[in-house]
Order: structure tokens, then C-alpha cells, then sequence
């Protein structure tokens, strides 16, 4: 049997054991061990295994990811969403469709403190969604735009996910973080004008416009001044060189518990909870880095990888129409996986391929950190997109009143928007980038 085949046929005994429901990290450490094996044989094997596992929990820059979880833990914990929807709520009810718009940037603010796709869908959900139906919003869009707005974790910083890219590809990730801002700007943008939309062509899914007095808004922006120097420490210091990434968690997770604190939120019992979640996720996410890095280092050894980016090379297509259709490819994945997993498993074969073609005369650096921004975009697709949609399942857990059927309908006119924003993106990297080369030169 062929080296090439044994790739192929790990790829497919990891998708199907994905599809029959093993956990994620099995489902990519067992067929990687077969081949593994089957490719090198017992001895190497081991002398594999013995190193592997600490040379990947041993890396520092890895540090980063539990310390910026437990800040989002500390923030779920300790009120911080209440008052970033109810600021949101303040500015925009005053529009039909408002609060469903307030739940959108209510989540893209509360995802750039915690970094976590699903923490944030739940826990703005918790909030907005019993007042969204209490003043007669449809099930339909009050799910549908809240498991939208919820999968801006996935890129705004300090994404969890974005990290673990940086991190596989050797990239700054204070680059990294940059390059996220805009994309995700006119994810907010594209969102908000598919509700307005919507209530506008299906009135009845939202109530008319309510009207909100001045003194409700100062009061509610009284309440989010935290949150504004947690991310102006945080990630002015970052981008401001005063510290790293890591360090700028540490300081972040000191100030969310300090702040929690002095809003007499934070209790005992939320204190051991946040550092549980925190404990049991990373444990989670260091499991899949460590099946992912046993498939791959299987399929290094059958040279799929190689031949793969060799059969690219010779395409006598545009690099542009490869990258959609690795777009494509991810879309497709994302039905079976979740994000984090798609990172781990395929960058480390996608990327080499990415990186050996010309798109527009990109430098490296440049080229990887766009790469990076597009398969974040479509990991947000894969959120809430059929038949999986990771999001729409969380909505659905908490929203029982509302069919799924009904939810993944309402999240159509948001796919239409992430679509047509994915599209710019490929079309034009200087959206990715710009941020970067003004900040840093």
C-alpha cells in the first residue's frame, strides 16, 4: 500500500469517526497512531509519543489561551454582559429591530473580553432573549441573531482560535489581533443591515420602535466603564508594545477579578466555577492539539501534505479560485467540525500550499496573516450554518420554545452577508492588512 493511500485513508477514518460522534481529540489520535505505525512501525512510534506530548504543553506562547479564557470566565461571572446589552438596548431601541441589534453588538463587545464563541452566545442569550421575546420579537429572528451575533468570538481578539492560528503559524499575534478589527467591523455592519432588513420585509418579527429617554442611556453607559479599561489596558498595552500577549492577559484577568469584585458580583462559588470552566475547556483544547498533532505528524510521513502542495503548484488556474475553493473546503467542514479542530488539522497542511503561491504580490507575513482572517471568516460561517452550526444548537438549548428548523431559517439573510463579506475579503487582502501596516509600519 502506498504512502498516499495510508494519508488518504487516515483523512477519511478521522471523518468518520467524527461522524459517528467519537470525541474530537480521539477521533484524530487514533487513526493517526495506526498510521503512524503502519508507516514507520512500533519502535518510532514510541520514541514519537515519549516527546510529543510534552513538546506540545510544554510551549509557552501557549500560555496565552487559558490566561484569556479565565478573564472571560471572571467577565461572564461577574455581570459584565447585563450592562454591555443594556447600553446596546439604550443606543438602539429606538429602531424597529433595535434590541435584536443590541444583542449583535452586545456580543461583539463581550466577545472581545472573553474570547469565546460559545460563552458569549450563552451568556448575552441568557440576558437578551427572554426581554426580546417579552416585547414580542418572533423566535425566529431573536435565536437566529443572537447565535449570529455570538459567533463574532471567533474573531474578534482575543479569540481563542485566532491564537491557536498565530500560534501554529509562528505569526505576531498582536499582528494577528490587528488584522481582525476591520473584518470583523463590517461582520457588525452586515449583520446589523440584515436585520434591518429583514424587520423590514417580515414586520411582524419585531415590535415597533421603542422609545428610549436620555437619562436611561447615561445610566446604562455608567454601567460598562470597566469593560472599556479592561480592553484599553489590555490591548493598549499590547499594541502599544508595553507588554505581550500573555502578560496582557495576566494583567486582564487581575483587572476583570478586581472589577467583579468591587460590582460585588463575584462570590465563592463563581470564583471555583470560573476556574473550573477554564480548567476543563483548555484541558479540552490541549487534547485536540495533541490529536491534531498526531495525525499530522502521520500524514508529514506519508507525504500527502507535500504531494498535495505539488499538485496545487501545477494548477494552471488562478491562485484566487484555489483560495476560494479552499474557502469552500472549510464551509464543508465546518458540517462535521468544530472550529478549533478544522485549525489544528488542516492549517498544517494548507498553509505550506498558501504560502508557495503568488496572490496579488503579497509578502509572506502578509500573506499568512490574510490566510489566517479568511479561514476565521469561514470558521464563523461554520457556526451557525446547516446542518451542525455549533451556535444554533447552543440558542436552541436555551431557547426551547423555538423550533431549530425555525432558527437555522432566520440565520439565512446572515449567511447572505458573511458570503458577501468572505467575497471582499479574497477580493481585496487590504481590508485584512490595512490596520496592520498604519499601526505597525
Amino acid at each position: 500500500m502506498s504512502t498516499m493511500t495510508i494519508g488518504l485513508l487516515m483523512f477519511g477514518g478521522m471523518l468518520l469517526l467524527m461522524a459517528v460522534r467519537v470525541p474530537i481529540a480521539v477521533a484524530m489520535f487514533v487513526p493517526g497512531v495506526i498510521g503512524y505505525m503502519s508507516l514507520t512501525g512500533w519502535g518510532p512510534l514510541v520514541a514519537h509519543l515519549k516527546g510529543a506530548v510534552y513538546g506540545r504543553v510544554s510551549v509557552y506562547d501557549l500560555s496565552v489561551i487559558p490566561l484569556f479564557m479565565l478573564m472571560g470566565a471572571f467577565a461572564v461571572n461577574g455581570g459584565l454582559s447585563k450592562a454591555l446589552f443594556d447600553f446596546a438596548n439604550a443606543l438602539l431601541g429606538r429602531f424597529k429591530g433595535g434590541m435584536a441589534m443590541a444583542g449583535v453588538l452586545a456580543c461583539a463587545a463581550f466577545g472581545s473580553i472573553s474570547g469565546s464563541t460559545v460563552a458569549t452566545t450563552a451568556t448575552i442569550a441568557q440576558v437578551a432573549y427572554p426581554e426580546m421575546r417579552r416585547i414580542h420579537y418572533s423566535g425566529r429572528l431573536a435565536t437566529a441573531a443572537l447565535a449570529t451575533g455570538g459567533t463574532m468570538g471567533v474573531l474578534l481578539p482575543p479569540s481563542v482560535t485566532l491564537m491557536v492560528y498565530a500560534i501554529l503559524t509562528e505569526q505576531n499575534i498582536t499582528k494577528m489581533f490587528l488584522s481582525a478589527y476591520v473584518p470583523a467591523l463590517l461582520a457588525a455592519v452586515g449583520y446589523l443591515l440584515a436585520i434591518a432588513v429583514v424587520v423590514r420585509l417580515r414586520p411582524q418579527d419585531a415590535p415597533e420602535a421603542q422609545t428610549i429617554p436620555a437619562s436611561a442611556l447615561w445610566q446604562s453607559a455608567q454601567q460598562v466603564w470597566p469593560i472599556l479599561v479592561i480592553f484599553a489596558v489590555v490591548f493598549g498595552g499590547i499594541y502599544g508594545g508595553l507588554f505581550t500577549a500573555t502578560e496582557g492577559a495576566a494583567i486582564g484577568n487581575v483587572l476583570t477579578f478586581a472589577f467583579t469584585l468591587l460590582r460585588r458580583q463575584m462570590t465563592w462559588d463563581k470564583l471555583r466555577a470560573s476556574v473550573r470552566t477554564t480548567a476543563q475547556t483548555s484541558g479540552m483544547i490541549f487534547m485536540i492539539f495533541l490529536g491534531a498533532d498526531m495525525i499530522n505528524a502521520a500524514l508529514a510521513i506519508s507525504q500527502l501534505p507535500a504531494q498535495l502542495a505539488d499538485v496545487v503548484a501545477h494548477l494552471h488556474i488562478s491562485p484566487v479560485l484555489i483560495m476560494a475553493g479552499i474557502m469552500l473546503f472549510y464551509v464543508m467542514l465546518g458540517c462535521v467540525m468544530d472550529e478549533m479542530s478544522m485549525i489544528l488539522l488542516t492549517v498544517p497542511t494548507l498553509f505550506p500550499v498558501i504560502m508557495g503561491l503568488d496572490f496579488y504580490g503579497l509578502a509572506a507575513a502578509d500573506k499568512a496573516l490574510w490566510f489566517g482572517i479568511l479561514i476565521l471568516t469561514v470558521c464563523e460561517i461554520g457556526m451557525i450554518f446547516p446542518p451542525v452550526g455549533l451556535n444554533v444548537y447552543i440558542m436552541n438549548g436555551l431557547a426551547k420554545d423555538v423550533p431549530m428548523a425555525e432558527t437555522y431559517k432566520g440565520v439565512v439573510p446572515f449567511l447572505a452577508t458573511d458570503a458577501l463579506r468572505l467575497g471582499l475579503l479574497i477580493a481585496f487582502p487590504s481590508l485584512s492588512l490595512w490596520l496592520v501596516h498604519t499601526l505597525t509600519g
